[in-house]
C-alpha cells in the first residue's frame, strides 16, 4: 500500500499550498497560479541530475501537447476558485474528481474501478450535500442549489472534471518515461503559458513576485512536493484509487480553514468531507 501513503503525501502537500495561497491577499490570480509552477519549478528541475532520461516516443509528445492546455485552464479555474469562496467549502468538491474518473478512466485507459466502488461515488455525492447542509430548512433540494449559487463551487466542480482527463493523461506520461522524470519537465512546461498570459495581460503586476517571495516561495515548495509523491502513486494503481486517496486534501483543507481563517459552518462541512472521503475510501478498498 505504498501507493497509498504517497498519495496522502500528496494530498497533504496540495492543502498545505492552498493555504499559503490564500493567505496572499495582494496579489493577481494569474500571478498566483504563476508561483505555484514557477517557483516549483526549481526544485523539479534538480531531479534531472539525479536521474536517468527515458526515450521518449511520439506517443509521449503527443499525449503532453493535449495535457497542458486542459492543465492551464483548470489552474485558473481553480485559483479564482478557493480566492473567491472559503476554502473549507469548495476545495471538497476536488472530491469529485474519482466520480467523473469512473468515467474519463474507463474511456482513456479502460481502467474501471469493483461494483462496491460505485457505492463509494454515492457516499462522495452525498457529501457534497452535506457541504451545504444548513439549506436543508428552504427545501429538500437547497444544499444542491446552493452549489450553484455559490461561483467558486461552479469553477471547482469544472476543475474536478478537467482534473479526472489531465490525471488519466498523466498516468500515460509516467508509464511513458518514468516519475522523477515527468515530475521534472511537466512543471516547467506548465509555465511557460502563464509567463505568456502574464507578459501579454500583467506586465505591470510580475513585480508581485518579488514583493510576495516570501509568502509565494513556500507554495512553490509544497506543490512541487506534491506532484512527486502523485507521479509515485499514481503509476502503482489505477487512475481513480489513487486520486480518491489524494482527494483527502479536503480535510486538510477544512481543518485548515477553520484553524487559520476562522472560517464558519465547519461541523457541517468536516462531515461532509469525511463522507467524500469513506465514499473513496470504498472505491479504494473494493
Amino acid at each position: 500500500m505504498l501507493w497509498a501513503l504517497y498519495s496522502l503525501l500528496s494530498a497533504f502537500s496540495w492543502a498545505t499550498a492552498d493555504v499559503f495561497t490564500k493567505k496572499i491577499s495582494k496579489a493577481d490570480d494569474y500571478i498566483l497560479i504563476l508561483a505555484r509552477f514557477l517557483f516549483a519549478t526549481p526544485f523539479v528541475l534538480l531531479l534531472l541530475f539525479f536521474i536517468e532520461i527515458p526515450k521518449l516516443d511520439n506517443i509521449f509528445w503527443f499525449v503532453l501537447s493535449l495535457a497542458i492546455p486542459v492543465e492551464v485552464l483548470a489552474w485558473i479555474l481553480y485559483i479564482k476558485a478557493i480566492r473567491i469562496s472559503s476554502l473549507s467549502l469548495v476545495t471538497p468538491f476536488l472530491a469529485l474528481t474519482p466520480l467523473f474518473l469512473v468515467f474519463t478512466s474507463f474511456v482513456i485507459l479502460k481502467e474501471l474501478p469493483t461494483p462496491i466502488g460505485f457505492f463509494g461515488i454515492f457516499l462522495v455525492v452525498i457529501g457534497t450535500y452535506t457541504l451545504n447542509l444548513k439549506e436543508y430548512k428552504r427545501g429538500i433540494l437547497e444544499p444542491f442549489k446552493a452549489i450553484f449559487k455559490e461561483k467558486g463551487c461552479i469553477y471547482m466542480i469544472i476543475v474536478a472534471f478537467l482534473f479526472s482527463i489531465t490525471a488519466n493523461l498523466g498516468k500515460i506520461l509516467v508509464l511513458k518515461s518514468s516519475p522523477l522524470f515527468f515530475s521534472a519537465i511537466y512543471f516547467p512546461l506548465l509555465v511557460i503559458p502563464f509567463l505568456i498570459i502574464a507578459y501579454f495581460t500583467l506586465r505591470e503586476k510580475i513585480t508581485q513576485l518579488k514583493s510576495n517571495f516570501r509568502n509565494l516561495f513556500p507554495i512553490g515548495l509544497f506543490f512541487a512536493f506534491m506532484v512527486i509523491f502523485h507521479n509515485f502513486a499514481i503509476q502503482l494503481v489505477i487512475v481513480p484509487y489513487m486520486i480518491s486517496i489524494k482527494r483527502t486534501s479536503s480535510i486538510f483543507s477544512v481543518l485548515y480553514g477553520h484553524f487559520i481563517f476562522k472560517e464558519k459552518n465547519i461541523k457541517e462541512r468536516l462531515a461532509g468531507a469525511f463522507i467524500m472521503v469513506i465514499g473513496a475510501a470504498l472505491i479504494i478498498l473494493f
